[in-house]
């Protein structure tokens, strides 16, 4: 039974990244099973184990082996039917994934490192921490396969009401319902800080206060001091700059 799992659990695998012959049902490449577990073992940072001293390298990997636990995305279908991307889509997006997290999940340590790497001129650790926060629908402090795709299927594809909801919940920080202006703030430092002080020469320590100020005039219909859903999407909604920035994600993929 439970090589029918692994068996079943490497077939899905494949059929995500389309690394098999979908013809003859055989791998592209033959390769013994030491190879193969060589590899996977070095492409494996996020799900490294705590070094263990004095043990064989054998004993390492075959308690390695034990201790991680792969996590296998759904089938391909089921992801069509609860996206909007399409299978060679998704293949494209479980190749990048997996090449950057072959156990199948990402923890927010590596996801800010991998995050970073779009950012070197800057510190996009708080940005990337909040972003985890909202891909991690789950709230198990890591992000699968899944949990990427449905994300990104409703920036990228969503309707606009369905983009707007997906950034109110990146911006409330403690998700009472409601923006205050310090959750604003922490947001809008975050992006400042990733960008890097060298992309905004004259940039002052009281630039994104002033950003958050000018957020909260436009948007706290009732100032009340938050802003709630409804006034942000009605407030997105009436801005022509923010309409339009939301339609560049329209042909990313």
């Amino acid at each position: 039974m439970k090589a029918k799992n692994r068996d079943q659990s490497l077939s899905d695998s494949r059929e995500l990244d389309g690394s098999y012959d979908q013809l003859t049902g055989n791998p592209s490449t033959s390769q013994s099973k030491k190879t193969i577990k060589q590899r996977f073992l070095k492409l494996l940072p996020c799900c490294k184990p705590e070094a263990a001293p004095s043990i064989s390298e054998s004993n390492v990997e075959d308690d390695f082996e034990l201790s991680i636990v792969c996590h296998r995305p759904e089938s391909m279908d089921k992801l069509q039917e609860q996206t909007k991307f399409t299978k060679k889509e998704l293949q494209v997006l479980y190749r990048g994934f997996k090449n950057e997290c072959p156990c199948g999940v990402v923890n927010e340590e590596n996801f800010k490192i991998i995050y970073s790497q779009f950012f070197p001129q800057g510190d996009s650790s708080m940005y990337a921490h909040f972003l985890f926060e909202a891909f991690d629908t789950n709230k198990n402090g890591s992000i699968s396969f899944e949990d990427f795709v449905f994300g990104l299927s409703i920036i990228l594809r969503g309707t606009i009401n369905d983009r707007l909801n997906w950034a109110f919940n990146l911006y409330d920080l403690n998700k009472d319902g409601c923006i205050t202006k310090e959750e604003m703030f922490d947001i809008m430092k975050s992006i400042y800080d990733m960008m890097g002080k060298y992309t905004y020469p004259t940039m002052q320590d009281d630039i994104p206060r002033e950003h958050v100020e000018s957020f909260f005039q436009k948007m706290d219909r009732n100032n009340d001091g938050v802003v709630t859903i409804e006034e942000f999407i009605e407030s997105c909604k009436k801005d022509e700059s923010i309409m339009q920035s939301m339609q560049l994600f329209d042909n990313v993929i």
